[in-house]
């Protein structure tokens, strides 16, 4: 068995090689010709090299998503091609039962799990964030609507609302705005900064502009606030309000650079620990972490989609093929395989929609078509 697992594994590897490249070829030719717009424009010093970088760094990412795909084409076209040529029937003669095959398919399936998630969790989230800051630095700001996006984080005696405007060049955030609440759920301060730095558990706010609004029954600050001289409009009622100007303001948080990037970038281009500490964060906070539960379920069982693959195309090694009717059957496994990647997102939404538990969102998919796909193997050997 170690021979036909060496032969399997070489034809279904070269197979797959020459179906990614084809793939790989079509994207690159329409992301270099979507560059040209812009390299026409000459903007900021954009030129056809860098357009080029800004197209290979787009590649990993590109691998992640279709190489199930491929894995699907490249494993029924070589199960199909055994089959029109009965090198699988002599298999089957010499030993080669269903449980073996599939144990097999299975083993060559796992070398393409363990390459797609190194590259949705090492290659393509670095690639991605350089296409991201070239982006930013070419072709304008990352932002997420004129209103920017909001985060929120508890601290020991007060609660944090956080605005992001924009994610700039190297990571560096604009239109910070930080909204303080007492644990009594009192508006404390509001803190607006131009720029931000994320440094290690601190950010760094420039050119700042901060509110404080304290009230008599809070904290000793507000206290020593509220006996003002009247010269400065405080009464023994009404405590002053207190602007300053910072040209540096450093905020004490436990919110990462990845976790800003989270609500700015996509989910699904971060790492799968991250995920899982970005929802930590939600949840430590009362957030609803819903959709970020899906994409990080998704993303552990996205890579065993090329499992579901290899099982989807096993049973087309049983069919016995006449004349040309080879191409109309491997279309329609790859149909197949399509209709998975649809359902696989209809999934996401509707889940999320409905608050479906979120693992059982991102299975669900692969559980139903590898059931289909074993029903369809176990009927294809009874019958023939």
């Amino acid at each position: 068995m170690k021979i036909i697992r060496r032969y399997l594994f070489k034809e279904i590897s070269l197979a797959v090689a020459f179906v990614t490249l084809g793939f790989l070829g079509l994207f690159f030719f329409f992301d270099l010709v979507d560059e040209l717009r812009w390299i026409s424009q000459a903007k900021a010093g954009y030129n056809l090299g860098l357009g080029m970088l800004y197209v290979v760094l787009q590649v990993p990412s590109h691998l992640y998503e279709l190489l199930p795909i491929t894995v699907l084409i490249g494993t029924i076209y070589v199960m199909a091609r055994l089959a029109l040529s009965s090198e699988f029937t002599i298999l089957r003669t010499s030993g080669l039962g269903p449980g073996r095959a599939l144990g097999i398919l299975l083993s060559v399936g796992l070398t393409f799990v363990v390459a797609t998630f190194v590259l949705g969790d090492y290659v393509a989230p670095v690639t991605d964030l350089k296409v991201q800051l070239m982006q930013v630095r070419f072709h304008g700001r990352i932002t997420n609507g004129p209103i920017g996006t909001w985060m929120k984080e508890r601290q020991s005696t007060s609660s944090f609302n956080v605005n992001l405007g924009s994610m700039g060049t190297d990571g560096v955030l604009s239109a910070v705005a930080l909204y303080e609440f007492d644990d009594q759920g009192k508006l404390v301060s509001i803190t607006q900064g131009k720029t931000a730095e994320i440094l290690e558990e601190v950010w760094r706010l420039h050119d700042v502009n901060r509110l404080e609004l304290p009230h008599l029954d809070s904290s000793p600050l507000n206290a020593n606030s509220a006996k003002g001289g009247a010269g400065n409009g405080a009464s023994k009622d009404r405590p002053l309000l207190k602007r300053q100007h910072f040209d540096e303001f450093n905020w004490p948080t436990h919110i990462t650079s990845e976790m800003a990037a989270a609500l700015v970038l996509k989910p699904d281009r971060m790492k799968t620990l991250d995920l899982f500490q970005y929802i930590q964060h939600l949840r430590s906070n009362g957030q609803s972490a819903q959709q970020y539960e899906i994409e990080f379920w998704r993303k552990v069982f996205y890579p065993l989609s090329c499992l579901v693959m290899v099982v989807l195309a096993l049973p087309f090694a049983y069919l016995h093929f006449r004349g040309g009717n080879i191409a109309s059957h491997v279309f329609a496994g790859l149909m197949a395989g399509i209709s998975f990647f649809f359902l696989n997102n209809v999934f996401g939404y509707v889940g999320n929609l409905q608050n479906w538990t979120p693992w059982f969102v991102a299975a669900a998919p692969a559980m139903v078509y590898s059931v289909i796909s074993l029903a369809a193997l176990g009927w294809l050997v009874l019958r023939r």
